[in-house]
Parts: structure tokens; sequence; C-alpha cells
């Protein structure tokens, strides 16, 4: 069976510098710098470029029929570039394309829906591009409707929609109409927590039909539950391709190289007024603390300041597949304060910290009056492993005791505990 994707040596380069000329006359001047150039005159063309940005390089893999694929990597890494070469919406600098099938895309909100058609007419519209019938649009209308909760406002224009509804609408669309290949960027990245269960359940349904998916996230968790195989991008190039468990630690060791690249760069950026000098969690100075039940956290960093100024800190927690898990700033609670020069300690503490199993980056800043990081950023100061006991969904774990009543026909109510597997009693 023939790949239903296949890419060669796919590049995609961007010029830096000048876009263009000014007038008719400026472009005129350029182009005949260029031809003397290649005749092998000493022409100057004033629009050479800057530099090169290879946003991919050399990227080739194939897809089979019915396969999820997931495409992972750091920001700028070149996936959203890739998706769009296939998508037909940037042309590639070189290479080769092969898609034995239509293309449905939901790349990012807004594309491919015009702004002053109406829900219903978008709808048709799209099913129009991807080359299906009235009557096959049609077939489809209510239910695609009915997915994205957007009855109520179907016959308003989109672009009065909120950016929720949007997104529900446009997945809604892609998930429904008959395309063989069906393009997902960061599709659970917006809306509510109950319509990305929705759109996970929907993404399980279409692979099991035999469609293929292409699915980038930076969740690493719903690229694991939805994706057989993954392909890593590094710096527009691919790093590896092939089983989840081997993709998923290559993308996190490439992330880890580029963080300590990213912080050698961010350090040179700092004023040099303030000199952090260590950082502790829990009195420890190790990088890595392991927890294995919920904790009272205190991380205590010591600084040096060379004159006086005023300083606001921030804190956050994040797992190290990208769940956000709660950011603090003095800055926002109005706490920041005025401090003389000398040696300083600030810290932070989080009592009754519960999180699921993972790894977990502690992140620091110290701000100026503004709230900028002017004077230290770090997105991983230390981090926190986290091997729970007990299993729940969701970012932070609730203290909780189950209870059950009833009520026998001959007696009064009687209410009695369920057993449970938590070890909560303080509620």
């Amino acid at each position: 069976m023939k790949p239903i994707i296949e890419v060669r040596n796919l590049s995609k380069v961007y010029q830096l510098g000048s876009i263009g000329a000014r007038s008719l006359r400026e472009e005129v001047e350029r182009c005949w710098a260029r031809i003397r150039k290649r005749q092998g005159g000493n022409g100057h063309d004033d629009s050479k470029p800057s530099g090169e940005f290879w946003a991919l390089k050399d990227v080739s893999f194939e897809v089979q029929p019915g396969e999820v694929l997931g495409i992972i990597g750091r920001n700028g890494a070149g996936k959203s570039t890739l998706l769009k070469i296939l998508s037909r919406i940037t042309q590639q600098t070189s290479g080769e394309i092969t898609l034995r099938g239509r293309v449905a895309s939901l790349l990012e909100v807004g594309t491919g829906f015009h702004p002053d058609l109406t829900g219903r007419e978008n709808i048709f519209l799209n099913g129009a591009i991807l080359g299906m019938s009235k009557s096959q649009i049609r077939a489809k209308l209510e239910e695609i409707i009915a997915f994205a909760e957007v009855e109520r406002f179907i016959e308003t224009p989109v672009k009065r929609y909120s950016s929720g509804m949007y997104v529900r609408l446009a997945f809604a669309v892609g998930a429904h109409l008959d395309s063989e290949i069906l393009i997902l960027d960061e599709v659970l990245a917006v809306g509510d927590f109950a319509f990305q269960a929705k759109c996970m359940e929907k993404i399980k349904q279409i692979a099991r039909s035999g469609r293929t998916i292409l699915f980038v996230s930076h969740n690493l968790y719903a690229v694991q539950t939805l994706c057989s195989r993954a392909l890593v991008l590094q710096r527009g190039e691919i790093a590896i391709v092939g089983e989840m468990h081997k993709a998923i630690a290559a993308f996190k060791n490439f992330a880890a190289r580029d963080e300590e690249a990213d912080k050698a760069v961010e350090s040179s950026l700092f004023s040099g007024i303030v000199n952090l000098r260590s950082v502790s969690v829990n009195g420890r100075t190790e990088r890595q603390l392991d927890v294995s039940e919920k904790i009272d956290l205190e991380v205590v960093w010591n600084f040096e300041t060379t004159e006086p100024l005023f300083l606001n800190f921030g804190f956050s927690i994040k797992s190290t597949d990208g769940v956000y898990v709660s950011g603090l700033s003095t800055f926002v609670e109005g706490a920041g304060q005025t401090l003389p020069a000398g040696a300083h300690q600030g810290g932070i503490r989080v009592p009754g910290l519960d999180l699921p199993s993972g790894t977990y980056d502690l992140a620091l800043a110290i701000m100026d009056k503004n709230g900028v990081a002017k004077h230290f950023f770090s997105r991983s100061v230390a981090q926190l492993s986290v091997s729970h006991p007990f299993r729940f969904d969701g970012v932070v774990g609730l203290a909780h005791h189950w209870m059950l009543k009833t009520e026998p026909p001959s007696a009064a109510g009687c209410e009695n505990s369920l057993p449970s597997t938590s070890r909560r009693e303080d509620v």
C-alpha cells in the first residue's frame, strides 16, 4: 500500500533583510544590478538579503493511510511551517510532497473561514473547497452544528463569534466533512476542558474510521494518547521519527539542551544590578526534588543588589509536557518592595501542594517596578519529580472524602462512608 503522505527533501527558506523596493524606479535599478551581476559585471545589488532563515531543511517522512502521526518540537522548530506547506497555504522552497487524498486543516483560529459569512455559509464554503457536493454537506450539517454547540448563532457572521465558538465550529467542520487527511495544529489549546475532552474523543473516533491525522500539540499527554508514532522537529530538521516513547525521550533531551542555551542568552540580557547567588527548595540546593505526596513547598533565593532599587518577584509551576499549573507575582499582588544595596533573601511558601505524577519546572523571575523580568529569569531554577501513589485527573489533587447516603424503607436515613483509596481525611 502506498503512503497517503510522502515528503521528500522538503525545505523552506526565508530571506532576511529588505523585502522590496519602494518605487518602480528602484525596482528597475535592482533588476538591472542583478542582471549585470549574473553577466560578470560590477553592478551593485542593493536587494541582497542580510541573511537566510531555514524554517525547514531537508525534511523527509511518510505517513500510512489511517495513521495518526504526532508532530512535536519547541516553539520555532518548524511545526506550523510544515503544516502550512502540507495544507498548500505556503509554498516550499524545494522538495516534493505527494498527498493521496483531500486535506482538511485546522491550523489556527480564523484559517479557512470568511468573517462576513455566517456559520452555516462557512460550513458550505469549507465543504465546497474540499470538493463535496451540497447534498453531501447537508447530510453532515446538523451533526456539525450540534457538535460545535453554536445552534443559536449559526446564522450569525463568524466575525462576531468568540474565539471559543470559532474554534469549536472550525474543528467540527474539519472533523465531520469527508477528507482523507486531517491536519490539526494545537486544536486542544482553545476551548474549555469539556470541549477539549470532546475533541479528544472525536479524534479517536476519526482515527478508528481509517482517516489519516497529523496532530501538533505541546500537550505530550494528548500526543501520547492519540498518536501511534511521532515526528520530532529540531530547528527545522527532523531529529527522529519513530515510536512514541523514543520520540518523547528525544524531545525532552533536546528541549533540556536548548533550555540551557536559552539561559546563557537570557543571562546576557539582564541588567547586572541583581546577582542571584543560590536557590534552594525545601532547604535543599539540588536541582531536582523527588516527591511522593502532597508537600509544603518552600523556595528560597539568595541574591545581591549593587544599588538601591524597587523589585518584584514572579514564580510559576509548569509541567514539562506543557501544562501551566499556576503563576504568582508580587507585581500583580502589589507586594513589591524597595531594597537597599547589599545581600538579600527572597522566598515563597506554597502549603499543601498536591500535584499528579509527572515532572514540573519551577520558574523564577526578578522583575523591575513595571513587572518586567529585567534582572533575572529562568524557566527552571529547580524541578519537582512527583510519583504520586494516588491517581487523579487535572492539575492539582483535591482533599476529599467520599460520602453515600441511603434511606431504607422502614428506617430513617443513615449515612455511610464509601471505602476510598485516598489517604485524605482532612475534610
